[in-house]
């Protein structure tokens, strides 16, 4: 797959609520992920402690109340998206997070992502 194609997909995926399948599907084994400096796991490498962490992320919710993805916007092998969700997270309440992400695509795969967000205080 091109870039604009995994793009398609991930985005695709996310709107069905599929986001472990998109990493699963999508994403290159040796991934790294990024959160914004300061927060846990600001670094993530590798294919299984990324669908740890994003496991872990959904364990910490106790309630989805809505969510959308914005289409992508592609750039050679990079494309980015915004999210936004609202949520109630079992140990700090409900929660609107608004954030952009970016990944790198190479040879049909996301090899990094990264997200920017404002830090809750």
């Amino acid at each position: 797959m091109n870039t604009q194609q995994v793009a398609t997909r991930l985005v695709e995926l996310c709107r069905l609520g599929e986001n472990m399948q998109a990493i699963n599907e999508l994403y290159a084994q040796n991934v790294v992920s990024k959160e914004m400096q300061g927060m846990p796991n600001s670094i993530t490498s590798g294919i299984d402690a990324v669908l740890k962490k994003s496991e872990d992320w959904y364990a910490s919710v106790e309630e989805f109340h809505g969510g959308e993805i914005s289409d992508p916007i592609v750039a050679e092998n990079h494309f980015s998206c915004s999210m936004k969700m609202d949520c109630t997270f079992k140990e700090q309440g409900r929660m609107q997070i608004e954030e952009v992400c970016v990944y790198q695509v190479d040879n049909g795969k996301i090899t990094e992502e990264q997200f920017f967000y404002s830090i809750p205080n």
